[in-house]
């Protein structure tokens, strides 16, 4: 029978399950239904056992619960107020499980979060040791700004505690207390650089809480130098010593002067140290901030070079990443080493591959960028397809980097990412689609060849098959239709989009294709029906190349540049001729046969997308065919190809579709400042007031009403005549008034770059005569590439990019919330430069504390007047801190304290027997001062 309350019964409490017979359960159920079922039942029995009174019960129950949680991920949020209650409990097991059960569960957003802040302050000032060390760590995990605030005075005393094992614990835990309540560091700060000066085991946790600090914000530690330097030759603890470099590796970048006086004890660890941790630690500092001194690099590279050798894999690939980090400053040094970088991309190793790879891709430069990366295509090809992928990746961001600022040959670039999509293990579709795309609309020079490669991506039908091609076929159509004007055969486009196999493509690249043979379409009908316009609009590239030409023959030959006037004048003739001879009535005429026989089927598709572009492109393949019927039943009639209706549709969608589409800024809407005073009405109703000084244009053909097509009556082929003859008067007009707008309005508009008279005379980019010769061609490479040298002048300067122009930005007021890093570094400052002064402490308080500030700042004076510094004068510093401790130690009790609440309204707080601890939080809480002060930079460092 249950007991009362609906807790468990004697018998329950006797025969409970332990944390063993749980686990040994899990292990005997399969993973599936019946482990899922046997957990579901261990966790009713947990929620009838932690209600119990019995501790022992509720403290087994907790710890079955926890071990579901950390391995199994349920959820127990619900006995949140189970474990606040288990830590008052007397046992320390009991508590010990509760402490645990409260780090692995608890957020800021618990509920019962609060009611364990005075147990806490009770275990902290436990005389068990080891109550205090759980009280610690937990505190250390779940802090919040509450905690941090009500428990800073405990922390401040056990910062003096006589045992090392909890003052270490309370100094790693002042870092997430400095975290959540900056104003912590004014209370605490000088008693954890009193620390700096302690046994090795407490020295340890302070300068790791120093280290995580100065990652923030290291120029408030710079007065901290000298006790940092005396740590570092005086200490003999490598982990000590490794947080130190970090610290100095942060300093030297703000005080040049610092690296004259630490380089030299750098360079002794790295020579007397057998551990391998510290020695790549200080080839780290050196060759990251303290570069400028050859000898201690020469030194660093040659340790390199004993990791590069070792035969641990380990310490190899260490070596690699300090071969990284050396790269960029001293090139001699991967060549002195450019053997075991080559090998190393074929090692068994992938964490090693990737660092050769890292360290390959960082020596790439304008000069080699063709060469390295045609090596590094052959070694895709025989790699793994994760590394394969990661090859390609990293040799798409490398030339993308900057808008392809190391790209002079766009030809060649735009023709090995068509390679690169014939590689079998490629995924990187989505990367070298938007390349492309976006090399079209940036570099004009390259489009012919874009196209090129498009279509040659579009007529292999084995492509169509891999998912992960989908997406550069998406972008090979998308540059073929809408640069189809380069292309020299746009039937063959129109072919390959069309091709039965398409059907394996998904409908949203499908509908690419569609539109895309619109694009097509449109442009062969305007080059059969309106030859002249045709010529007239391709004669506007001539400037852009003066030997292009619209077939592009002349690609077939070599450079232009280098031919005789001859060859040029008969490439251009030959050109010419197969232009004029492409269009012709039965090309036209089995195009729109194709494009009626393969998309008929798909004008009832179920994707929206897709049947909406067929409908578009079968109609106006229907109005065409007709029309050139039409024509031809009527040759006597001598009837004007321009006079067509279906020649002034074209002429229509030509002149829409041949407006070249080019890069925005992701910034454009932000950079259109808004007008004072504007008001943005939800409907057009006041438009005649806004616009009264513009005269519109009084046509009935302007109407927002649209006819639909099943309504259509007999006169309605006469009104539609008088329609089209009033939309091109309505669109000449239109077309007027945008320029009086761009006039009138300019700034609205983005800037405009039509100016760009630029030539493609390059190489072929793919030499087939070449062969891959890996490692031997990579290792010559680097070391031509790596050589002083000058750069070659190119027969053809490189084309123009396209860049954004960014222009001057508005800028948007943000209320700007200072971050709890500032608030710490400017703590820090004022603790340190002796900046202190609170304006709402009482008189005897103030005084004692006018005695304390005055010595600091004795002893920030007597540091600037330092002529010379001297390792001795550590001495000195360690009784002036002791004098600090000493008044800290004992501060002057107070009746009333001042607390902040959340609102930041300060509210009078009655003292109860922790008057001390009061004071502290009064002095932390209260107004400051903060006078702006330069860091005082020791004299030693002169």
């Amino acid at each position: 029978m249950s007991g009362g309350g609906g807790g468990p019964s004697l018998m329950d409490s006797l025969f409970q399950r332990t944390l063993d017979d749980l686990i040994k359960g899990i292990r005997i159920h399969t993973p599936g239904a019946a482990q899922s079922s046997f957990i579901s039942k261990s966790l009713d029995e947990i929620r009838r056992e932690i209600k119990s009174t019995d501790l022992q019960t509720k403290s087994t129950a907790l710890q079955k619960l926890t071990y579901l949680h950390s391995l199994h991920g349920i959820d127990m949020s619900w006995a949140a107020f189970h474990a606040v209650e288990l830590t008052s409990s007397p046992s320390f097991i009991h508590k010990k499980t509760a402490y645990l059960a409260a780090s692995l569960s608890f957020r800021p957003q618990t509920d019962v979060l609060l009611l364990l802040t005075n147990q806490l302050r009770k275990d902290l000032s436990s005389a068990n040791q080891h109550e205090v060390s759980l009280a610690l760590e937990c505190l250390s995990v779940i802090c919040t700004p509450h905690f941090a605030r009500d428990l800073t005075p405990d922390i401040f005393t056990l910062l003096a505690s006589t045992k090392n094992f909890i003052r270490k614990k309370s100094i790693a835990c002042l870092l997430m207390v400095f975290t959540q309540y900056p104003d912590a560091v004014r209370v605490c700060f000088k008693r954890l650089v009193e620390n700096l000066e302690a046994s090795t085991e407490t020295l340890a946790a302070t300068v790791g809480v120093f280290c995580e600090l100065a990652c923030k914000e290291p120029r408030s530690y710079l007065p901290l130098a000298p006790e940092f330097y005396r740590i570092l030759v005086d200490s003999r603890n490598n982990w000590v010593l490794i947080k130190v470099l970090k610290i100095f590796a942060k300093l030297a970048k703000l005080e040049p002067r610092l690296a004259k006086k630490v380089v030299e004890p750098i360079c002794d660890h790295m020579k007397r140290s057998e551990a391998k941790s510290l020695v790549f630690e200080c080839v780290r500092t050196i060759v990251s901030s303290f570069y400028e001194y050859e000898f201690a690099v020469k030194l660093a590279v040659a340790k390199i070079r004993e990791f590069l050798l070792d035969t641990d894999l380990n310490l190899k690939y260490l070596g690699l990443q300090g071969l990284l980090l050396v790269a960029p400053n001293h090139s001699w040094a991967v060549l002195e080493n450019k053997e075991v970088v080559i090998k190393s991309l074929s090692d068994v190793d992938r964490n090693i591959k990737l660092e050769a790879l890292r360290l390959v891709m960082s020596m790439v430069s304008d000069d080699n960028v063709v060469e390295i990366c045609r090596v590094l295509i052959g070694y895709s090809l025989k790699s793994d397809p994760e590394f394969c992928n990661e090859i390609l990746m990293s040799m798409l961001s490398t030339c993308s980097r900057n808008v392809y600022e190391i790209i002079v040959d766009f030809d060649w670039y735009v023709s090995l990412l068509g390679e690169m999509a014939r590689i079998p293990h490629c995924q990187n579709g989505e990367e070298i689609e938007y390349q492309l795309i976006d090399i079209g609309m940036r570099v004009k020079d390259v489009r012919p060849e874009l196209v090129r490669v498009g279509r040659d991506l579009l007529i292999d039908p084995a492509l169509l098959g891999n998912p992960f091609i989908h997406r550069i076929l998406s972008a090979a159509a998308w540059v073929s239709g809408e640069y189809v004007r380069f292309s020299r055969n746009p039937f063959e486009i129109m072919e390959a989009l069309l091709q039965p196999r398409t059907n394996l493509l998904p409908p949203s690249i499908r509908a690419v294709y569609i539109h895309s043979a619109y694009k097509v379409l449109s442009f062969c009908l305007h080059s059969f029906l309106l030859p002249n316009r045709t010529a007239n609009f391709l004669s506007e590239f001539v400037d852009m190349e003066p030997d292009f030409t619209y077939s592009e023959s002349e690609r077939e030959l070599p450079e232009t540049s280098g031919l005789s006037e001859t060859n040029a004048d008969n490439a251009k003739n030959s050109s010419s001729s197969l232009k004029k001879d492409t269009f012709t009535r039965e090309s036209v005429v089995n195009v729109l046969t194709l494009i009626l026989t393969s998309l008929s089927p798909l004008a009832g598709s179920h994707d929206v997308e897709l049947q909406e572009r067929v409908r578009n492109l079968l109609g106006l393949a229907q109005l065409a065919q007709q029309e050139i019927s039409y024509h031809d039943d009527h040759k006597e009639k001598m009837v004007d190809r321009d006079d067509l209706k279906t020649s002034i549709i074209i002429r229509l969608i030509n002149d829409a579709l041949s407006e070249d589409f080019g890069p925005v800024s992701l910034s454009a809407q932000e950079r259109v400042p808004v007008p004072d005073g504007l008001v943005l009405e939800e409907n057009l109703s006041k438009l005649d007031i806004i616009c009264a000084d513009v005269q519109l244009p009084i046509s009935k053909s302007f109407s927002l009403v649209v006819r639909p097509s099943f309504l259509q009556t007999d006169g309605d082929s006469v009104s539609s005549r008088q329609n089209e003859e009033e939309s091109e008067t309505s669109a000449a007009e239109s077309t007027s008034l945008l320029s009086e707008h761009r006039k009138r309005h300019g700034l609205f508009y983005l800037p405009s770059d039509n100016n760009q008279n630029t030539s493609t005379g390059f190489p072929p980019a793919n030499d087939p005569n070449k062969k891959d010769n890996d490692v031997e061609d990579l290792v010559k490479l680097t070391e031509e590439s790596l050589a002083l040298k000058r750069k070659s002048n190119l027969a053809r300067p490189r084309p123009v990019v396209v860049k954004l122009d960014e222009g001057e930005r508005h800028p948007i007021t943000v209320k700007k919330t200072q971050s709890n890093d500032d608030l710490i570094s400017g703590a820090v400052r004022d603790v340190l430069l002796g900046n202190e002064a609170s304006s709402q402490s009482n008189q005897s308080s103030g005084r004692r504390r006018g005695k304390t500030l005055s010595k600091v700042d004795q002893g920030s004076e007597s540091k600037d007047n330092m002529e010379n510094f001297e390792i001795g004068n550590s001495s000195k510093r360690r009784s002036k801190h002791r004098i600090h401790g000493k008044d800290k130690k004992h501060p002057s009790p107070g009746n009333n304290v001042e607390g902040r609440d959340e609102n930041g309204e300060i509210n009078k707080k009655k003292s109860g027997s922790r008057h001390g601890r009061h004071k502290a939080r009064q002095r932390a809480d209260g107004g400051i001062n903060v006078v702006v002060q330069k860091p005082v930079i020791p004299d030693f460092l002169l």
